[in-house]
């Protein structure tokens, strides 16, 4: 992102013609640097926003409205279909291929409630209108090929078995890919949500896909809901960065549009009919068997609320949202947690504002059966309280800080800046309402204020959103231990049933079925009708980014940005001095640390003071490996913080009072927040699967994987678990001892590292702030023990581990060279190559998991093999194995490792806001990361040939999986499967 951004000068006026398209409005956006250009194509009917901005990171999206009419997934299964081929570019896969043959930052494709979108981004001109090219032509015209329709899709196969038992299998990587999304209680609470309280919609349905539903849509409905639904009458085209807005129009209209007359697409969605009364609903979700389900239940109240086309009502329930449960000390959160009935806040609490008509849902997880009476009476009681007795004004101008805050801070977390932006217009804008206004909505605001000059206005807003408003349903979740079985047995059943109905024929017919998937799939395919980059293209250099005072013995280091008046604070703390029994603490530390209070104020007052005077203050548990001669593992503790330059003082003020005044001993809170952490960490299982798998599978190579694993993996939930048997005050009292004894040993001096990022005149007077933080610290003698070396023998392992899932996680590890190493640039690259040439074909395409993964870790050495949500396990290790004889094989050509360089440096070169890019830089001078080794590493993989990738795969991948480690994470019953296959079968656990 360009470090000093001044908006551009308008391109074109209000009323001008370009190309085909209308200029609608030209508005100044002064808050990001920009302008704002809205346009629409009259002869088709396609709308277009540009937001010119000096940021080199440019983003382009097209986006459908897409309104299911029913649960088969139709939507879903067509964004993966376009992205198998088009007119004129016939491979089998342009979406994955242009990975390779691109520098793009980012490149994906959403399917929503009620659309789909197209968006990339890259900071490269020429890539952009590549990528342009091919999203256009996928989205506009794709091939739409009834094999691709049975891959991404669904289909029958006739699976293993003797000629008189033969079963049938349903496979498809949309099908497995929400087996796995439905396996997840959170996923499951969202979709109940909507589906009880918009019985009458779109939202009803599930529009990625109900796993009993998908295997009735046809190919010819598919085609269908293309034709009406990817029409230029029913698109929304975005663009945003430095590049001339007239370029993005010519293009698309000479690429799309000027083929395409206008056409009446029906897919307005009629707001839901209001209730006269409220509702009541129940659901379930799948459990394990060995549980208890007791406390496993949820339980929530939600409101439809306003249309999302009113901008100032969504402005005034996103402020509520904030003031009811925005942080710790929030009256609504605050009551509920601390009734004691369950654990955390439930899954999709909060404001909602993205259908076309918003809803507001809060309650508890972990609660008992017959809880939902007593939440449902706490939540009544804290909104009529609020609304007669009034609303604390703190909590309001707290609310409105935050909403300011965010407002002004250009991050790319979790996606670019561009894309962002996008996200937010996007659901207004589909149904008729002002982009403009989500993105400028200081008279919207004003008007709130002006409001609330004539008093109590958000206390009506409790009285009308939520006492009075009969549009609400009180929604329970339950644990079912016997459902995975239940619809295991029911898929089993169907399959049988349909089996016995199969003549002759048919079942020949899903074998040449079978046949012709497999042999497309193996098909070499001409790929140079795709457009790609060369290596001449990718800049040399890397980002640097230097403090204004480089001197890395000072506690204190300072970097000059234009960070847009805010002020990022970040500091590394190394824990090398604990003793053992208290660095399995660490995490859960670093979780209570900003939540516990402090002796001068209690958690909730903290919590306030957070929110009215920061963006945030955080602490995280990292551990690193040092480069240099030691290659020492660096566990580290990582604060973070940030504030508008107004707020330095106070921001400055929190963090001393916490870094030295911190205190554990509520045991009431420390009970809560362990089960809130407990929560979280289950929450992970289902969604981040793949990553927990590898982290299971690498921790015998390194301390530092060693302490990711005890600190962020599997072995940290079972550690919480063991913690929660016992929550008397007495061993809650021991806890509060360990945490303590955590802070102090944590929080000195010696071994502390401070960053102050921002414009020259805040970072001066936060450096006068900051002595007075490190004067909080005590210590300053102690010393860093030398730690282990980065070489971590341990005996290879073979595990799996059971868990409540309709799909798999496979990983298989094993230890290589680290990034100052010759051969770091060709293990890169090889691992580019195996996820782009062998995985995604073996695992994705034939396999019907929805992804197969290879990564190297250039910091500890470490290279992994996974897959995601995957319907094997056997098979996906066979496939594991096999990539070592493909590597070996020299299946890959020159022009294959050049693309797999394309596809590292994207990820080396992908840009950061100032803020966040000086914060990474701080964190890289904390474990020796020099910009030399950077640099010297981009320019050996620059220069990278075949023979050297080969040289490399001889080296490190002669053995297949026998040197690896594996871990499996899924159900008990398929993991037995497995073992009962496997020459050397898993141990097994459970998580």
């Amino acid at each position: 992102m360009n470090p000093h951004p001044h908006a551009p000068a308008p391109a074109v006026t209000a009323g001008e013609a370009l190309h085909g398209y209308q200029t609608l409005r030209v508005e100044s956006l002064p808050e990001i640097h920009a302008v704002f250009y809205e346009l629409l194509h009259p002869r088709t009917g396609a709308r277009h926003i540009h937001i010119s901005r000096p940021d080199r990171e440019n983003v382009f999206g097209v986006l459908f409205k897409t309104v299911p009419r029913d649960s088969t997934g139709v939507a879903h299964i067509l964004e993966h279909v376009v992205l198998c081929g088009s007119e004129r570019f016939p491979v089998r896969d342009p979406f994955f291929s242009m990975l390779k043959r691109s520098l793009s930052t980012f490149m994906n494709a959403f399917t929503a409630s009620d659309w789909t979108m197209y968006p990339f981004a890259t900071q490269n001109r020429k890539d952009f209108f590549n990528l342009m090219d091919v999203y256009l032509d996928a989205a506009f015209f794709p091939k739409l090929e009834e094999l691709s329709f049975k891959q991404e899709g669904h289909r029958l196969e006739i699976g293993a078995g003797d000629a008189a038992n033969e079963r049938l299998e349903c496979k498809g990587v949309v099908y497995n890919e929400m087996k796995g999304a439905m396996s997840s209680p959170d996923q499951i609470m969202a979709r109940s949500i909507l589906k009880a309280l918009y019985p009458d919609t779109t939202y009803a349905h599930n529009s990625g896909g109900d796993p009993a539903d998908i295997p009735f849509l046809t190919y010819a409905q598919l085609k269908e809901f293309h034709r009406r639904h990817y029409h230029p009458s029913n698109a929304y085209f975005f663009s945003y960065g430095d590049l001339p807005l007239t370029e993005h129009l010519a293009f698309i209209e000479k690429t799309v549009l000027q083929r395409f007359e206008a056409i009446d697409p029906d897919t307005d969605v009629m707001p839901q009919p209001r209730w006269d009364e409220p509702r009541t609903a129940a659901f379930t979700y799948p459990f394990g068997r060995g549980e208890d389900p007791a406390k496993k239940h949820q339980a929530c109240v939600a409101w439809l609320t306003s249309d999302n086309r009113d901008t100032l009502q969504v402005l005034c329930l996103s402020l509520l949202e904030q003031i009811l449960i925005g942080n710790a000390g929030s009256p609504l959160r605050k009551a509920l947690i601390d009734s004691g009935l369950g654990s955390a806040l439930c899954d999709g609490s909060g404001y909602d504002a993205e259908n076309r008509d918003t809803h507001f849902t809060v309650g508890l997880k972990d609660v008992e059966r017959g809880a939902a009476d007593d939440v449902e009476r706490i939540i009544f009681d804290v909104l009529r309280g609020l609304a007669e007795n009034g609303i604390d004004p703190e909590l309001i101008e707290s609310a409105i800080h935050q909403l300011e805050f965010h407002r002004r801070e250009i991050t790319n977390t979790p996606y670019p800046y561009g894309l962002r932006l996008l996200l937010a217009v996007s659901s207004t804008w589909i149904h008729g309402g002002d982009p403009l206004r989500v993105l400028k909505f200081d008279a919207d605001l004003a008007e709130i204020r002006h409001r609330m000059a004539q008093g109590r206005f958000f206390e009506q807003q409790l009285t009308c959103t939520f006492l009075d408003n009969p549009h609400r349903l009180r929604l329970t979740l339950s644990p079912d231990p016997d459902m995975a079985e239940r619809e295991a047995r029911r898929e089993r059943e169907k399959l049988e049933q349909i089996r016995r109905g199969l003549s002759t024929d048919a079942v020949e017919q899903l074998r040449r079925d079978a046949d012709a998937l497999r042999r497309l799939q193996e098909a070499d395919e001409p790929l140079d009708c795709l457009p790609t980059l060369e290596r001449e293209d990718i800049p040399p250099d890397v980002e640097k980014i230097s403090a204004t005072d480089a001197d890395s013995r000072r506690p204190v280091s300072y970097f000059e940005q234009a960070t847009s008046g805010i002020v990022y604070v970040a500091a590394a703390a190394e824990c090398s001095g604990l003793p053992e029994p208290l660095i399995g603490r660490v995490p859960f530390f670093c979780h209570a640390f900003s939540r516990m209070g402090t002796a001068r104020r209690n958690f909730s007052e903290m919590a306030q003071r957070i929110d009215a005077f920061t963006g945030g203050v955080g602490l995280s548990a990292n551990p690193r490996t040092g480069f240099g001669d030691s290659a020492r593992c660096l566990p580290l503790v990582a604060l973070t913080s940030k504030s508008l330059v107004r707020n330095l003082d106070p921001m400055f003020d929190i963090l001393a009072e916490l870094l030295g005044e911190s205190v554990f001993s509520d045991t009431g809170r420390l009970r809560t927040l362990l089960l809130e952490y407990r929560a979280g960490l289950e929450g992970m299982v289902v969604q981040n699967g793949h990553r927990l798998a590898m982290s299971l599978a690498a921790r015998r190579f390194s301390r530092a994987r060693a302490l990711s694993e005890d600190w962020s993996g599997v072995h940290q939930l079972k550690d919480v678990k063991r913690l929660i048997e016992d929550l008397s005050d007495a061993r809650l009292g021991e806890l509060a001892g360990d945490l303590a004894r955590v802070g102090s040993t944590v929080w000195d001096r010696s071994r502390f590292q401070m960053a102050v990022v921002g414009e020259r005149d805040a970072v001066a007077r936060a450096g006068e702030l900051a002595g007075s933080t490190l004067s909080a610290i005590g210590g300053g003698a102690a010393e860093t023990p030398a730690g282990p070396e980065n070489g971590f023998p341990g005996d290879r392992l073979r595990e799996g581990w059971s868990t409540e899932s309709a799909v798999n996680f496979v990983a298989a590890a094993f230890p290589t060279v680290r990034l100052e190493h010759a051969d770091s640039a060709a293990l890169a690259v090889i691992a580019k190559l195996l996820r782009s040439l062998y995985l995604h074909r073996e695992i994705r395409e034939k396999g019907g998991a929805y992804g197969g993964f290879a990564l190297y870790s250039s910091e500890d050495g470490v290279f992994s093999l996974a897959s995601y949500r995957d319907p094997h396990i056997v098979a996906t290790l066979n496939v594991f194995d096999g990539a070592f004889g493909f590597l070996r094989g020299g299946g890959f050509s020159e022009t294959d490792v050049k693309e797999a360089i394309l596809q590292v440096c994207s990820e080396i070169d992908k840009p950061d806001p100032p803020g966040p890019a000086a914060r990474k830089a701080f964190f890289r001078r904390v474990i020796g990361l020099s910009d030399d080794i950077r640099e010297r590493f981009k320019q050996r993989l620059i220069g990278l040939r075949r023979s050297e990738v080969m040289a490399a795969a001889e080296q490190y991948f002669s053995g297949g999986l026998n040197p690896c480690s594996v871990a499996v994470i899924g159900s008990e019953e398929k993991l037995r499967e497995a073992n009962a296959e496997l020459p050397e079968p898993l141990e097994l656990f459970k998580i």
